[in-house]
């Protein structure tokens, strides 16, 4: 025999059995790889339909939320509040349906209904990511708890909040907590609170409403 035939002759055996150990693997295990590929394509085609309809429902929602706003800046509360209560129980899960929680606490704070406020700046704080957005929520959150007469948690909620977000804002919120003692009876801490403001935050425009009031405190006390 040939070299030309004894190669030909052995690479048709050698083809012969690797066409038999493919189709024994396919036999055995042929079934399990179609269910495997077709597990991952289901799970596929559902992700895509999945974030799509997430995709539409924010955009939904979005534009509702659109709309409750610019009730809510011509000063329509009620209305406002019908809509952006609609994009919190109808898409709660969405960015916007977080965020109605905010302008539905906006509405019910300038309302005069400062216990919803207070009950919706909440819900806002706890869904809403760490950062400017929590922190802005939780300055809401405090004047909702001082017109309340919550004022040692308001307080509380202000000084939190201090050194998070600018430095006017810091002044601002030691100012409040200030007058929020006042309220309670504690002028010590409330001075302690003034002092802090014009040490720290002395070019801000608070800084001089809390030199006067230092000096108001001091001279009620004899100093």
């Amino acid at each position: 025999m040939s070299l030309e035939s004894k190669q030909h002759s052995s690479f048709a055996s050698e083809g012969d059995e690797a066409v038999a150990k493919l189709t024994a693997f396919w036999d055995q295990y042929g079934r399990i790889l179609l269910g495997v590929i077709a597990v991952i394509a289901v799970i596929g085609v559902g992700s895509f339909y999945y974030l799509r309809g997430r995709g539409e429902q924010e955009s939904t929602a979005a534009g509702k939320l659109a709309e409750a706003s610019l009730m809510y800046w011509q000063g329509d509360y009620a209305r406002s509040a019908d809509l952006a209560k609609q994009v919190s129980t109808q898409y709660g899960s969405t960015s916007s349906g977080s965020d109605a929680h905010r302008l539905l606490g906006d509405n019910a704070f300038w309302s005069g209904d400062f216990k919803t406020a207070i009950s919706e700046y909440r819900i806002y704080v706890a869904k809403a990511p760490a950062g400017v957005l929590q922190d802005s929520g939780r300055r809401s959150l405090a004047y909702a708890l001082e017109s309340a007469g919550q004022t040692a948690e308001a307080a509380k909620t202000y000084e939190s909040l201090v050194g998070k977000i600018d430095r006017s804002s810091s002044g601002e919120f030691l100012y409040a907590a200030a007058r929020c003692y006042l309220q309670l009876g504690q002028p010590a801490q409330a001075l302690d609170r003034l002092k802090r403001l014009e040490a720290e935050f002395g070019e801000t425009s608070y800084a001089a409403m809390a030199r006067m009031k230092i000096a108001e405190l001091e001279a009620a006390n004899g100093h």
